[in-house]
């Protein structure tokens, strides 16, 4: 999971894409990166880490230019190498660059026929970087000196038939414009905006809804599945249905956890869907556990506060903030490495033992993948002198791999995988579990009222991969890229001198 910008604007650009990105930087900590363009030379800073450490005064001040791009990465099979922060670049034809949220499935046949047929080098395990090389090799076949709107849609039908997987890109056409566009069923979010001023109307395209509302950007639309837009260097708007219009089926998982509550994405709210989440939990809760003793109801920060409030509220039970967050630390489920995310659990989370103290309390999370945290939590509340504690997940059993862009582990690390209820509440020691059945989660996220998505991408909760042409040879090799082991490997080979001499 990552978070991507692209702004046309009327001047500099390097604040606005710097600010979004700080917004979205929930999306990805492990690198971020931005390209700007000004009088056809291009400006490149990128790096390993979060945007305020990538992106110091002095970098800023060489980020020349009224258009550009940024990126916000979080890896999925790849490594935490800086040569693989983005937007990754190529210079022919025209000089492109290119910032991708998700994952494509068929990275693999699309790596062997770059490097076949394209007569292209790909230098990475990113399948962004195999992207931007099939997005350029399809423009240079309309062999166009200068090309038209027309010309990159052309290219981009092509591109739409050769890649699968979730995506959601923009990339930056040297000269041209901002090239953005979304996958056949809208797995991975992107809308836009427009902003008037002086001197003419900017765009801004993003991830997420709060990087236009900040930047002052009126939000105009989401991008639609299969759907091409580009805004060209003289403000124009161009767009092309560039494959089959489907109905859009978002991720699931970005009104449980990634987004930000204060973003819409597909025209539902993600606050209101977080909502919905908490009152079919609670109704669970009074359905399935009658004569319930819970004195007191904790979110587990942050995702799941908006969740627990109206848990606590539909079942008459005080909400207490009984774990103080760390906000100097990421998020423990996207931190490269299980040893990394077993050592700060702790750093990140403290108890107020007052709150536990000879108390039943029911924590409440916004999903359980690996189980790592939650076991940690569960001890830490035991410690604080709990005398019982119950989980509540917002989230159905995590049981399956993600193939689309998030980095949930091989199946055999995730704690659901194969087990049952039962067995997952003794692993992690709680006294109870509950988890959301995934009728109420879908139910819960459904808007009639100002949305048209009626179906979702539920693959990690039922095996269901939207896109279809996922095999058991494909999820084994995910399953090998993705274990943390391999990552280890993978982590120390890539910063090794033989990789990268000096």
């Amino acid at each position: 999971m990552c978070g991507i910008v692209g702004v046309v604007a009327t001047s500099m650009v390097n604040q606005t894409i710097f600010d979004a990105l700080t917004l979205l930087q929930h999306r990805g900590q492990d690198a971020a990166g931005m390209v700007t363009s000004h009088n056809g030379l291009l400006c490149l800073r990128k790096d390993n880490g979060p945007v305020s450490e990538v992106f110091r005064t002095r970098h800023m001040k060489k980020l020349h230019g009224n258009i550009g791009i940024g990126h916000a990465r979080y890896p999925t099979a790849g490594t935490s190498s800086s040569a693989e922060a983005q937007p990754f670049y190529v210079n022919s034809p025209y000089g492109i660059s290119l910032a991708h949220n998700g994952n494509l499935t068929n990275t693999a046949k699309l790596k062997q026929e770059v490097f076949e047929s394209d007569l292209r080098h790909i230098n990475t395990t990113s399948d962004s970087e195999v992207l931007v090389n099939v997005l350029a090799h399809e423009l240079h076949e309309e062999g166009k000196l200068v090309p038209t709107p027309d010309d990159i849609f052309n290219a981009l039908e092509r591109v739409y038939k050769r890649i699968e997987g979730g995506y959601a890109v923009v990339a930056l056409i040297t000269g041209y414009g901002i090239l953005a566009f979304r996958d056949p069923d809208g797995i991975r979010p992107l809308i836009y905006g427009s902003k008037e001023t002086e001197n003419g109307t900017e765009y801004m395209v993003a991830s997420e809804s709060v990087a236009l509302d900040a930047a002052g950007f009126k939000i105009e639309r989401d991008i639609r599945p299969g759907e091409a837009m580009f805004f060209d260097v003289k403000h124009n708007v161009h767009q092309r249905q560039c494959t089959e219009a489907k109905a859009p089926r978002p991720c699931l998982f970005e009104y449980v956890y990634f987004a930000r509550p204060d973003t819409v994405i597909d025209s539902i709210s993600v606050y209101k869907a977080r909502i919905n989440q908490g009152d079919r939990l609670a109704a669970k809760i009074k359905r399935e556990w009658v004569d319930h003793d819970i004195d007191v109801v904790i979110p587990i920060p942050d995702t799941s506060r908006t969740a627990a409030l109206q848990i606590a509220q539909e079942l008459n039970i005080p909400f207490r903030e009984g774990l103080v967050k760390n906000r100097y630390i990421g998020r423990t489920f996207i931190m490269p490495g299980q040893t990394v995310r077993k050592k700060s659990v702790r750093q990140k989370l403290n108890p107020v033992p007052f709150e536990f103290k000879d108390k039943n309390v029911l924590l409440v999370d916004d999903s359980i993948v690996r189980g790592t945290t939650s076991k940690e939590i569960i001890e830490m509340a035991r410690e604080a002198g709990a005398k019982k504690v119950y989980l509540a997940s917002a989230a159905p059993e995590v049981r399956y791999p993600n193939v689309y862009g998030i980095d949930m582990p091989a199946a055999t690390e995730l704690i659901a995988h194969e087990r049952t209820v039962d067995e997952i509440c003794e692993l992690i020691g709680a006294d109870r579990l509950i988890f959301q059945d995934l009728e109420d989660l879908i139910e819960a996220c459904i808007d009639e009222k100002h949305s048209d998505v009626r179906e979702f991408d539920t693959s990690v909760f039922d095996g269901k991969y939207i896109t279809g042409n996922i095999d058991q040879e494909y999820l084994n090799g995910l399953a090998n890229a993705r274990s943390d082991s391999n990552k280890a490997s993978v982590e120390e080979a890539a910063n090794s001198d033989l990789m990268h001499p000096m």
